[in-house]
């Protein structure tokens, strides 16, 4: 096995010497997809994350995937190196399954939006973390491993897109929902100070050679696709031409993209021609000053949220409206004023939560000096369960927020509320493909609202540190 890192002062590995792969050896990488919480997840997708560094790990290196959202993780399977990523609610479970690593003696690498943010705190519990996309740092990190050399951290946050790969092969045969994600760019142009990926990218948007999105898209079966860039028509730049090469392509995708897409009936005409199915819309709210306190008062500027939605209906594309609660100007009522909206606008789908305030966003520094945050490191607290408030919101206690947003998933989802929506011919029963995709999705969703709630974060284990003490937060 490798050494669990290093660094010269750490008392954990003094006492072992370096241990180096032997010429001829072969190493092997597990790479772990931690669950939030216990049980077999509904809805898990393929972690597209692995298939990248899959594809840029060396020949002769094995790569093995294990993720706990559809199976338990091996812990005493053989490996030399355990690459996790994480994000914030799965955090918790993260470390948990990097102390039974180092317990094995196995070096563990953490990366993602959670170990970008709070990388002192990963630290903790990781050999090495990678600050920022993985792209840049990979085959350092796996050069440094084979030498028995980790660094404590790898930073390369904006490498170029091009020429990025996904190894497919690593995903197998598992229980996977049966939609391909593809990427075409990372970013946001917008900066919502709720939201961790302007947290993460800034305002800036990087995007992949039409070319290669194009090469990966013929390569895949008949599976629905799902871009996962987070506004996949928020830059201008190429996005005509992958619309019209998804056209040619016959495929049937969805995507997220921001409301102002609905003005542009010659993009909603494209989207439509080139097979769009389904498009996330974060509406966030439907009271004007929260979404001016969110830094998202531009989402009003284009007309009526009814409209919006309905320009899209109109071109056959299914909306999937997504809703937080807890801004200052939300008062008991609007969680029904809101349901009602969904119901009436005939959303595919839609997520109503209590916001979460995610660490180094604007939201949870603002939060955390007025002393309003319930638990200041939620993601770890013990004490945490899937749904609960997390702080304090002003027109309401923590209570009611946390009752109201249940309440909304709940009769949002109820049997009289889901025939009702469905009874769109223009998009959610547009086409038999159409229909499928409605009913498939509202069956899951209904089924992960009763798996997830009160559950709480990773397992019962208590969580120990392995490299020192959590740094302090208020």
């Amino acid at each position: 096995m490798l050494p669990l890192c290093a660094t010269p002062s750490c008392d954990t590995c003094a006492s072992r010497p370096p241990v180096t792969i032997l010429e001829g050896e072969c190493m092997k990488i597990s790479f772990i997809r931690p669950a939030m919480m216990g049980g077999k997840a509904g809805d898990a997708m393929e972690p597209r994350v692995f298939g990248i560094l899959a594809a840029l790990t060396p020949a002769g290196v094995e790569c093995v995937l294990h993720d706990e959202r559809v199976a338990p993780v091996p812990l005493d399977e053989p490996t030399d190196l355990a690459a996790l990523t994480v994000d914030t609610f799965s955090a918790r479970r993260a470390y948990q399954l990097a102390v039974e690593y180092h317990r094995r003696g196995v070096p563990v690498v953490m990366g993602g939006p959670h170990p970008t943010l709070l990388p002192e705190e990963a630290l903790c519990f990781a050999s090495s973390v990678v600050i920022g996309d993985a792209e840049g740092a990979w085959p350092k990190v796996v050069e440094d491993a084979q030498a028995g050399r980790l660094q404590r951290r790898y930073e390369n946050r904006f490498p170029s897109l091009a020429d990025s790969r996904v190894d497919r092969r690593l995903f197998g045969a598992r229980d996977y929902c049966p939609i391909a994600l593809v990427e075409f760019g990372r970013g946001c142009p917008h900066a919502c100070d709720f939201c961790s990926v302007h947290a993460v990218y800034g305002s800036g948007i990087r995007q992949r050679p039409v070319a290669d999105v194009v090469a990966e898209l013929a390569g895949l079966d008949g599976r629905h696709v799902l871009f996962t860039d987070d506004n996949l028509l928020g830059g201008a730049r190429a996005v005509g031409e992958l619309l019209a090469a998804l056209r040619s392509l016959r495929r049937r995708w969805s995507c997220q993209a921001s409301l102002e897409v609905a003005t542009d009936a010659r993009t909603l005409e494209a989207m439509a021609a080139s097979g769009c199915v389904a498009v996330t819309v974060g509406f966030e709210s439907l009271v004007p000053e929260n979404l001016e306190q969110m830094n998202k008062a531009w989402n009003t500027r284009h007309g009526r949220f009814a409209d919006l939605v309905a320009r899209f209906r109109d071109h056959g594309i299914m909306v999937y409206g997504m809703f937080i609660f807890g801004y200052d100007y939300d008062t008991p009522d609007v969680f029904h004023r809101t349901v009602e909206f969904a119901v009436e606008a005939k959303l595919f789908l839609a997520s109503f939560g209590p916001l979460a305030p995610t660490p180094g966003t604007g939201l949870y520094e603002r939060l955390r000096q007025e002393k309003r945050l319930v638990h200041p490191r939620w993601w770890l607290d013990p004490r945490y369960r899937y749904g609960d408030a997390l702080f304090h919101p002003r027109q309401m206690t923590a209570e009611q927020l946390a009752e109201g947003c249940y309440r909304a998933r709940m009769q949002f989802n109820s049997v009289g509320n889901t025939l009702r929506r469905a009874l769109d011919w223009r998009a959610n029963a547009g086409s038999p493909a159409k229909l499928g995709v409605y009913v498939a999705g509202n069956l899951i969703a209904r089924r992960e609202i009763g798996r997830k709630q009160g559950q709480p974060l990773g397992t019962g284990e208590p969580l120990e540190t392995v490299f020192g003490e959590l740094p302090a937060c208020d």
